[in-house]
């Protein structure tokens, strides 16, 4: 008797871990959605094909933006679904921590569009957007660390301290590479628009660091 109830509070626990997970999947899909929806065409004022050409170019920074944080998006639900590959337990604190991620998530939407509308001296739109990337990182830091910490009893798998100091370090590498795009906004807004492309090469770094080729 006590068996059958241990599988049914074992059903019952893994059925909440994957609500969560869920929901975390829905989260993703809309602000990667959103994203192109904050991009509309404007009013064509000439005919054929040089006005349509000439629409486009008025939109050709915002689709940048949009391709740009698309990827991104994507990588962080890379990130997400390989973290939670090693959950096996939930609490009450992992759920908030979890959601704090996705409310920054899902403000990338809002952050794209106003940081690939305009750009000023200092660099206010871009630096709101690095600003955006770095709390993201950090939320992640924070997940591997409490998901990583066995006193917590929440994974499997991530025993190898190595391992989970380096999980926890590609994190930073995101943290670092937009406060570097934060501290160029003051000093060179344009350098700091092409900054986050560095962000291949600090992860680049942490893989040679800890001896991981990919994550």
């Amino acid at each position: 008797m006590s068996h059958k109830q241990h599988d049914i509070f074992g059903e019952r626990k893994q059925f909440q871990i994957e609500r969560m997970i869920l929901f975390s999947d829905a989260v993703f899909a809309i602000a990667i959605t959103l994203l192109i929806i904050e991009i509309k065409l404007p009013e064509i004022h000439e005919a054929g094909a040089i006005g349509f050409l000439h629409a486009l170019k008025q939109i050709i920074y915002k689709f940048i933006g949009f391709i740009f944080s698309f990827f991104l998006i994507g990588v962080y639900w890379v990130v997400h679904h390989r973290l939670f590959g090693f959950v096996i337990n939930y609490n009450t604190k992992l759920i908030w921590l979890n959601l704090l991620l996705l409310f920054f998530i899902v403000t990338m939407p809002f952050t794209t569009a106003i940081a690939f509308e305009s750009a000023t001296w200092p660099d206010y739109p871009f630096m709101i957007y690095a600003l955006n990337h770095i709390l993201i990182g950090l939320c992640f830091y924070r997940l591997w660390s409490y998901i990583g910490n066995p006193t917590n009893k929440l994974s499997e798998g991530l025993e190898n301290k190595k391992f989970l100091n380096y999980c926890k370090w590609r994190s930073l590498a995101t943290v670092l590479t937009f406060l570097l795009v934060l501290i160029l906004g003051f000093i060179y807004p344009l350098a700091g628009r092409f900054a986050p492309t560095l962000l291949p090469f600090f992860i680049s770094f942490v893989n040679r660091r800890f001896g991981f080729k990919h994550m």
